[in-house]
């Protein structure tokens, strides 16, 4: 890796506008990767004119803000983007009108950018992908840097639960921790920390959760159930991790309807079935256990629900 190191850093001293885009509808990783790259080039380089571009969430206001560019000019700038494989689910720019791109990402390989790819699917998070960048270069980084890679590390792996998580992830949190004196539990407590609302649209969830005799789990979430609630569709997305290790539940998905785009949004999770390969059937993909997926029409989803009962009866009988 030390040679896309390398160059990815040369590109970063080379431009001096630098615009950063990650994912439509962001996760705390997604956020996080993106606001701690561009303040680290902006620490690195106070010359440099970095921008964070998407559509901004308010429920994660904590991890930092992102940047309002009235006319963006690609033609001579660089263009990174974060935790994203796939050139349709990019926010806030065009990536096939940008000359000049960097993906850094922790999924598998799905779309050419176009650029530099800076893809390490053994890390649990692009937060880590950026921190290794970080690390091995010389970008630097500060307290406030550190902390917002900790939350993506942390939210990401779910607490350091979910695979790849290993040792060098481990190794890497303790030495910021170490180095910055960064308090574990008042950054749990950021992540973490939720309204009585969402606890109750989590309780409306499990009771309303539909569990086939396959171990196969979806719900549909109305906006008007969730608005009912006081809770947003963020908050809704975010719960599904919380769904993991119950015995009768083996593929999971909390299916909604985004008015804006016109599509269903079903995000999906495994513990056991693999399960971003039908994912990617269905303008979607991700990680082999934690994947989603955007399909027009009510059929699609209904198609998609059924490869996913299928899969689990597959993984039931091989075991």
């Amino acid at each position: 890796m030390n040679g896309i190191y390398k160059q990815v850093y040369a590109k970063i001293k080379k431009f001096k506008t630098i615009y950063i885009a990650r994912h439509i509808g962001p996760d705390p990783d997604a956020f996080s990767s993106q606001i701690a790259l561009r303040d680290s080039i902006r620490l690195t380089f106070p010359n440099k004119e970095v921008y964070a571009l998407g559509a901004s969430v308010a429920k994660f206001k904590y991890i930092g803000k992102l940047d309002k560019v009235e006319n963006i000019d690609t033609t001579n700038s660089l263009v990174i983007t974060t935790d994203v494989p796939d050139l349709q689910r990019v926010d806030g720019i065009d990536i096939l009108k940008c000359p000049n791109v960097i993906k850094i990402d922790h999924h598998p390989f799905v779309d050419d950018f176009g650029g530099i790819d800076l893809i390490d699917d053994e890390c649990c998070s692009a937060a880590e992908v950026v921190l290794n960048l970080i690390k091995e270069t010389k970008l630097k980084m500060d307290e406030s840097i550190a902390t917002t890679l900790v939350i993506g590390i942390i939210s990401d792996s779910n607490r350091f639960l979910f695979s790849p998580v290993d040792y060098k992830t481990l190794i890497l949190v303790a030495n910021i921790l170490k180095e910055y004196d960064l308090d574990l539990q008042t950054i749990y407590n950021s992540i973490y920390q939720k309204p009585l609302s969402e606890l109750r649209l989590m309780g409306y969830i499990a009771s309303n959760l539909k569990v086939t005799k396959n171990k196969f789990a979806y719900i549909h979430l109305e906006k008007d159930v969730i608005s009912s609630l006081g809770a947003d569709f963020s908050s809704a997305s975010n719960m599904i991790n919380d769904f993991n290790n119950i015995n009768e539940i083996l593929v999971w998905t909390f299916i909604s309807y985004d008015e804006k785009s016109e599509m269903y949004k079903l995000n999906i999770r495994s513990r056991g079935p693999i399960i971003n390969e039908i994912a990617s059937m269905y303008n979607g993909g991700g990680h082999k256990y934690s994947s989603g997926a955007r399909v027009k029409n009510k059929k699609d989803v209904d198609e998609l629900l059924i490869k996913l009962e299928n899969e689990c009866i597959k993984f039931e009988k091989q075991v």
